[in-house]
This record gives structure tokens, sequence and C-alpha cells, in this order.
């Protein structure tokens, strides 16, 4: 953990981390335990459960945004650490690194190619063959068929991707 993180972050983590505890988890059902054993006291009315409501959505309010704020720590973490695993990989496809940054199209794009190379591997299956080994990804351009049915240059000027034929930010 870095000694530069944000007041905001520090005390995110640490809430996340306390809420998540099966301590914290007894002491809110103890909580409305007593709140439901003080129900008869104040005679059910309009203020003891004024109190319960009141609580509950200002807690609920403010844990909607740590819980956020985790789930976006949480997600660049991980994507990073997939980020690096494609990036360390040898023969990976580094356009599969900012996956997460595509519109839905091109998102769709690599979700169809993939699925290909899953059905194709299930056929290989259904054949008696391995499903193994790495297949390049399919072309906008090429049918699937002739993708996978002939093995792709090892070079990466052969490799192909939905962005393919699309400028780069620098050009």
């Amino acid at each position: 953990m870095s000694d530069h993180s944000s007041i905001y972050t520090r005390t995110a983590r640490w809430i996340a981390q306390l809420s998540g505890r099966p301590i914290t988890f007894l002491l809110a059902v103890g909580l409305i335990v007593v709140w439901l054993i003080t129900g008869p006291i104040f005679g059910y009315s309009d203020t003891w459960q004024l109190v319960i409501n009141t609580g509950t959505t200002i807690i609920t309010f403010l844990m909607v945004f740590l819980i956020q704020n985790t789930q976006n720590r949480d997600t660049v973490a991980m994507q990073l650490k997939l980020d690096e695993l494609i990036r360390a990989t040898k023969g990976a496809h580094l356009s599969l690194l900012d996956l997460e940054e595509l519109e839905e199209k091109e998102l769709s794009a690599f979700v169809r190619q993939y699925e290909t190379l899953a059905a194709f591997g299930r056929a290989q299956l259904d054949k008696g063959q391995s499903d193994g080994g790495t297949p390049e990804v399919v072309s906008r351009v090429a049918p699937p068929e002739k993708s996978l049915s002939r093995p792709k240059p090892a070079s990466a000027k052969g490799r192909t991707s939905p962005r393919a034929g699309k400028k780069s930010p620098a050009g």
C-alpha cells in the first residue's frame, strides 16, 4: 500500500475491510434486534420507525460509493494484472490489452472471434482430436473457416484484429 494514498482512498479501504467482516454483520444484526426490542417501549411510533429508516438509508447511500470505489480499484488492478500476463505471453495478441476501453461494436467483434475459436475447439474434440494449440484470431475479412484451417505467418505483420485497417492515434 502506498503512503501517497488520499485520505478518501485510505478511509474507503479501511471501511470496506471493516464492513466485510463477520463481526460487523453481527453488530448490524444486534442493532436491529435492539431496535425491535425498543418498539414496544416507544409504542411503535413514527419516530421509532423513522430512526431505522433514516439510519439504513444513510448507511446504504454511503456504502454505494464505498463499494463502487472498491470495485473500481479492484477492476483496474485485475485489468493491469491481466494486461501484464498478455504482454508477457509469447505470441499473445497485444490488441487485447485494452479491451475494456473499446466501444461495444469493437468488443463484440472480439467476442465473435473467440466464440468461433471455441466452436472450432469443440468441433476438434467431437472428432476425437485435441482442442489445444494457438490458432490465430479470426480476422474481419477472412471467413472463420479460412482463418482457422491454415496456419498464419509467425510475424506480427501477418496478424489481424477487429481494429485492422484503423489508424492508430499516433498516425
